[in-house]
């Protein structure tokens, strides 16, 4: 794996239980191979309104980069506006299926 893959920088929408947001993210990944998986987590840039319902209890998401959604969950906002991301299995960027996760 490249370190081109391993990261992304760019556009990517949050599908919420109400509705979408398209948001910048920076991501990464590494595999974890005792547990067989991926691991990934970044943040996205700064949103207000998604930064205001993360802070109110919203916890879970999809996260959708060209046309690849998967499972994420949210965490707290940070200090510069942008809400942490976090994933398993393969992430959303990659071009190809690399495990099973």
């Amino acid at each position: 794996m490249s370190t081109e893959e391993e990261e992304y920088r760019g556009p990517a929408q949050l599908r919420l239980d109400d509705g979408t947001v398209s948001v910048e993210v920076r991501m990464s990944a590494r595999f974890e191979p005792i547990e067989g998986r991926f691991r990934w987590a970044g943040r996205t840039g700064p949103d207000e309104m998604l930064r205001e319902r993360v802070g109110n209890g919203l916890r879970k998401a999809a996260l959708v980069i060209d046309e690849r959604e998967t499972p994420v969950k949210l965490g707290d906002p940070d200090p510069w506006g942008g809400v942490r991301i976090t994933g398993t299995g393969t992430p959303p960027w990659f071009r190809e299926v690399r495990d099973a996760g």
